[in-house]
């Protein structure tokens, strides 16, 4: 028996349930892309499947409503795939393992991948429902989203017709978004070449038990990054430890995801093994103190391990040196929209590889020329430690625009279902709705969704009720679209 098959509304679940039984990561997408041409072909659906994995789905006007202007209907379905420590799962093969308690819905110690699943799994409810009223819809699934929007970069948007958009990766019942950040991922690299060890002695240091969380919805709530601060750490070991040697450095797994853990191999020699200890004990509660209130897991542990080799001296200063001056999180916030975080990045992964030490960062900004220059200030400092940059999946924002009729009828589809007032906002978090409003001159679009919380964590969880409700409006939304 289906995990979800008792949760209204029925088809909608019953879609999600589907949608999840096939791994659906980014650049892992080809399955269930495969997957929605199929609900496609059962349904008698025009449909079109792209190079990228992008999909369409045409389905004509139903009665009364012939001479409406078409609109589109769109969610991303690629999700960002994460587990607990120590859990089995092999997430690039396998689906997700569903649970629910009947209010929530959630990933069995993995990711859900609501964001953007539960998006998919309405259009398609939708598109299988004869008996909504309803204009022309064109059902737009894309790809990739969460690694920078790929898929939307290279969709044909030349046989969409419509120009309203309706977006549902927005996780906030209630709150419709009207305008959005833009952004891009920088790749970054500080080189230095590993050398063997001269009698020193090696340790693994973790840092761990961090909430993590998106770097869009979520970067303003203090959080701390395992990869910023693990650079500190290790600065203020090698201060305090002349003669620390890096080894190592390891964390994160996307750049839009706030990193929630690193664990870092370092050098030091013998006879100063004892002071390394106590200074790992002693900074544990540095930032056990640091960050009460919003990272209270936090944990700093380090234990003797064996190393063949780390970077130089020279290298260790200039690496460390050069992480601690990058900035992270929030840069400004919004005059426009109180509480809006304006400007920000996230070092989202880290590695250290043969030729040196690897790492992303996430820039965002609705503010295009401070994007810009947040972008420039990381060229500058790793130009200055010796290393080199570069960037991709640039992003536009989405400007706020002062007339829509689909944002008031969007307004007035929630209040005729809920009975309550839905909240125009800004999001900080990137929208596909800037790359169609880009595409597609003349376009209206909005973004809803039900209520998630915790995405791209394995805290994520979706509101079965709020799923209900913003079905309806939905629906509601389209029937008034005539």
């Amino acid at each position: 028996m289906a995990v979800l098959s008792e949760l209204e509304p029925k088809k909608v679940f019953e879609y999600f349930e589907k949608l999840c039984s096939v791994p659906h990561g980014s650049y892992n997408t080809k399955q269930i892309s495969d997957l929605c041409v199929s609900f496609a072909k059962e349904l008698g659906l025009r449909w079109r499947q792209d190079e990228a994995n992008n999909v369409v789905i045409w389905k004509e006007a139903s009665p009364g409503y012939e001479e409406a202007a078409p609109v589109i209907l769109q969610g991303h379905i690629d999700m960002v795939c994460v587990k607990e420590p120590g859990c089995p799962k092999d997430m690039a093969k396998e689906g997700i393992d569903l649970v629910t308690d009947g209010a929530w819905v959630w990933g069995d110690r993995t990711s859900l991948g609501g964001d953007n699943g539960i998006a998919v799994a309405m259009i398609l409810a939708i598109l299988a429902d004869d008996t909504l009223p309803h204009p022309p819809l064109e059902a737009v699934f894309t790809v990739d989203e969460e690694v920078g929007m790929d898929g939307a970069f290279a969709l044909d948007c030349s046989d969409l017709k419509g120009r309203k958009l309706i977006n549902l990766d927005s996780e906030e019942e209630g709150v419709f978004t009207v305008s959005c950040a833009g952004g891009l991922r920088m790749d970054c690299i500080l080189p230095g070449r590993q050398a063997p060890l001269n009698g020193e002695k090696g340790y693994v240091i973790t840092l761990s038990g961090l909430l993590g969380g998106h770097s869009g919805g979520e970067i303003h709530k203090g959080r701390a990054s395992a990869n910023q601060v693990m650079g500190r750490v290790l600065f203020s070991a090698m201060e305090r430890i002349p003669g620390l040697r890096v080894a190592d450095m390891q964390g994160g797994k996307f750049d839009n995801v706030i990193c929630s853990a690193n664990q870092a191999r370092a050098a030091v020699p013998a006879d100063k093994a004892a002071e390394l200890e106590a200074f790992v004990r002693e900074f544990d509660a540095v930032l056990k103190n640091e960050y009460a209130g919003c990272d209270d897991g936090i944990t700093l542990a380090c234990e003797s391990g064996s190393l063949e080799g780390a970077l130089s001296r020279e290298d260790t200063s200039r690496v460390l040196h050069t992480l601690l001056v990058i900035p992270q999180g929030v840069q400004a916030m919004n005059v426009d929209f109180p509480g809006l975080v304006q400007t920000s990045l996230n070092m989202g992964v880290m590695a250290m590889e043969e030729d040196g030490l690897h790492f992303s960062i996430s820039v965002r900004s609705c503010i295009a020329s401070q994007k810009a220059m947040i972008a420039q200030r990381v060229r500058a400092i790793l130009e200055m430690g010796g290393g080199v940059v570069s960037e991709r999946g640039n992003y536009p924002g989405w400007q706020f625009a002062r007339q829509s009729v689909l944002r008031e009828n969007a307004l007035a589809a929630y209040k005729a279902v809920t009975g309550k007032e839905g909240a125009i906002e800004a999001t900080h978090g990137g929208l596909e709705c800037g790359l169609f409003i880009e595409k597609i001159p003349g376009l209206d679009a909005i973004s809803m969704g039900p209520e998630l919380h915790d995405v791209h964590s394995t805290q994520e969880r979706l509101s079965v009720a709020s799923t209900g409700r913003m079905y309806e409006t939905t629906c509601e939304l389209l029937k008034r679209s005539k």
